[in-house]
């Protein structure tokens, strides 16, 4: 599984890691996820996501149901039924 936000879809970038006497060398810089649980009340269940610390303060600014809506929308999860 990629390392990727599943509400706003952010992914590890490359850049240069620059020393002291600005030699370069390339580096990955990873996004802050974070695994957080939350209770969704259109669905009555729990959902566990991948967020990055921005993906959690857009779920709370929006609310977990238009933000879910708008990663299926996007393509960024998919619905599937636990058993």
């Amino acid at each position: 599984m990629t390392k990727q936000c599943q509400i706003l879809g952010t992914r590890a970038s490359v850049g240069n890691s620059v020393s002291h006497s600005h030699r370069t060398t390339r580096r990955r810089f990873e996004p802050n996820l974070q695994s957080k649980r939350y209770w969704v009340p259109s669905l009555q269940r729990h959902v566990t996501l991948r967020v990055s610390a921005k993906g959690i303060k857009t779920i709370s600014r929006l609310g977990i149901d238009a933000a879910i809506a708008r990663s299926l929308r996007n393509g960024l999860i998919t619905m599937e039924k636990s058993r």
